[in-house]
């Protein structure tokens, strides 16, 4: 998995070029509905995360590579976790020890939060915020380098 590509553009560089800019990055906020009182002329709107451009177009380009990179296989996230004995919960997986983990694991771990947002709202800005995806895809830079 070690090969450059052609363009001279290192495999995971759509993804590890985001490094930097997220260590300026504000990430996102949540957003919670102070207008309106519940009543039915003024519902309130669920409180929801306004992610930042830059975690918007990272998301972007994690199914960007996921598609350009099927042997990855990275729609299979969660077996690839399990076989590398991580459990699916976040609470597993924002405390894996990733220093012996592979790229594809990497990526799984990245592709099951951006999943684990559908189910709830904030999984990416708690990851974020904690520096935990900034981690993995320096870990993602190691292996490239290695």
């Amino acid at each position: 998995m070690n090969e450059v590509e052609e363009d001279g553009m290192s495999q995971f560089e759509i993804l590890t070029k985001y490094i930097s800019m997220l260590h300026e990055d504000h990430i996102g906020e949540w957003v919670i509905d102070q207008e309106n009182d519940g009543t039915a002329e003024h519902p309130i709107q669920m409180p929801f995360v306004n992610y930042s451009e830059t975690v918007r177009r990272f998301i972007e380009d994690v199914y960007t590579f996921a598609e350009q990179h099927q042997e990855m296989e990275l729609t299979r996230y969660s077996e690839i976790l399990k076989e590398n004995g991580i459990e699916d919960g976040m609470n597993d997986m924002e405390n894996v020890d990733i220093s012996n983990v592979n790229a594809q694991c990497v990526l799984a771990l990245i592709m099951g939060v951006l999943r684990a947002e559908r189910f709830c709202e904030g999984v990416i800005l708690d990851v974020f915020t904690k520096g935990t995806i900034v981690k993995w895809l320096e870990r993602l830079e190691r292996l490239e380098n290695d």
